[in-house]
């Protein structure tokens, strides 16, 4: 898609977008689902908090009911953000013939496998005795 961007005789700005909307609890909802845990939101703005409500399976084995593992980080909380952003790809279309090629939920089952996969690896280097540092960003 860069490529395509790039190809044109006069620059020209494109959105890179799918034309559909979700939400960010939306996001963390289909990954969490992708470990087998199913949440409940409590409080709103800066003080809401996703809470464990079950977990299946084994991909999230330290993770238990009543675990609080989504929280609002208040460095990056903007109670003033506008409420929603919908990008249209109607131009990147048209121009480019550029159309989304996976779905948001595809998208999702990918970056968990990923991030699963990277813990796993820190997992056993840490059971044989390696110190590992996570990036917390």
């Amino acid at each position: 898609m860069q490529w395509m961007m790039l190809q044109q005789e006069q620059p020209e700005d494109f959105v890179i977008a799918t034309g559909v909307q979700y939400s960010v609890r939306q996001f963390v909802e289909l990954a969490a689902a992708q470990l087998g845990i199913k949440l409940r939101f409590e409080g709103e703005g800066i003080n809401e908090k996703g809470i464990v409500v079950s977990v299946t399976g084994h991909d999230a084995p330290g993770v238990k009911p009543g675990d609080v593992i989504v929280a609002v980080d208040p460095r990056y909380f903007r109670p003033a953000e506008v409420e929603t952003l919908l990008g249209d790809p109607s131009k990147a279309h048209e121009k480019l013939g550029w159309k989304p090629e996976i779905t948001l939920s595809e998208m999702v089952s990918e970056m968990v496998a990923n991030d699963l996969e990277a813990a796993k690896k820190h997992s056993l280097l840490k059971s044989h005795g390696f110190d590992v540092n996570l990036s917390l960003e």
